[in-house]
């Protein structure tokens, strides 16, 4: 069972400026709590136990938000305010653990991983990329609980993917696959192809951000060289993997908001605000008005 996920939150955020000059692009709050929040959530869901923070030492609010605050909590509980109480203590249920390692130099999300290798040891684990919110249908089981129900039948590598318009593959890690499959399956994966040109992309499928990977990455991960940017990327670790084991690319049933970007950002805001048990309703209203 994957119960490891690394958390690569050690980037500048410079798509998020001027906002992430002084606070975490991870710590942007989408309706009323932090973009990092629904991430971890999302890992929680789908059985895993402890979360490792790749970060920096311009990013301690992160780790800030999921430790407790007991001057906060015992403030809330004199003055009786307990549903507020209760919203920071279930932050993270106490079965699950969050511990945090730096990445030094920012040398790319290869390195990232990298650095949490001694404490994934010899399991496989999970990477999933925080600027990405994966937002699942109410009637549909998450589907990073599916990538990992299928890695544990297959033994298979799983790269989370999704369609996206032919015309936009250019803006993207396409997948090479031989047939498409289906929503919620996995097919072998031949490779990623960076930015293919509009008419020449082996597929209309995109990487999300979402990885399921054998501890053996990590030793790939040592002998990658600098690749784009100068820096070491996990694809270029992952099409190492694939010349000794299956690589799966699992097509995801829900949908994504790039949150790193700012119009992403705000779709993000829009979609989970109308479905918040609380403020959706009025949410809603306030959309129609300014519609009108």
């Amino acid at each position: 069972m994957i119960k490891k996920a690394i958390l690569p939150v050690a980037g500048l955020g410079t798509r998020f400026l001027p906002a992430s000059k002084s606070i975490p692009k991870e710590m942007v709050t989408v309706v009323d709590r932090p973009a990092i929040e629904y991430v971890v959530r999302e890992a929680v869901e789908a059985g895993i136990e402890q979360i490792i923070l790749v970060t920096h030492s311009s990013k301690a609010s992160i780790e800030n938000y999921f430790d407790r605050n007991f001057e906060l909590e015992t403030t809330l509980e004199q003055k009786k305010k307990f549903d507020l109480l209760k919203e920071i203590t279930d932050i993270l249920p106490k079965h699950v653990s969050v511990i945090s390692v730096r990445q030094p130099q920012p040398l790319g999300l290869g390195h990232a991983v990298l650095c949490a290798k001694d404490i994934v040891g010899d399991e496989a684990f999970a990477v999933l990329l925080p600027d990405v919110l994966v937002k699942n249908n109410q009637y549909t089981e998450n589907d990073l609980s599916l990538m990992i129900q299928r890695f544990q039948q297959s033994q298979a590598s799983q790269i989370m993917v999704e369609a996206v318009p032919d015309h936009l593959v250019d803006q993207y890690g396409i997948v090479d696959v031989a047939v498409s499959p289906n929503e919620g399956e996995s097919v072998i994966m031949q490779g990623i192809v960076e930015k293919p040109a509009v008419g020449s992309a082996p597929s209309n499928l995109s990487v999300v951000g979402r990885y399921i990977l054998p501890a053996q990455i990590m030793a790939l991960l040592e002998t990658t060289p600098r690749g784009a940017g100068n820096e070491i990327q996990l694809t270029d670790a992952i099409a190492a993997l694939q010349q000794s084991q299956t690589v799966e690319a699992y097509r995801m049933k829900g949908q994504t908001f790039d949150c790193g970007s700012k119009i992403g950002y705000l779709k993000a805001v829009l979609h989970y605000g109308i479905e918040h048990p609380k403020l959706g309703a009025d949410f809603k209203g306030l959309i129609q008005e300014l519609a009108l």
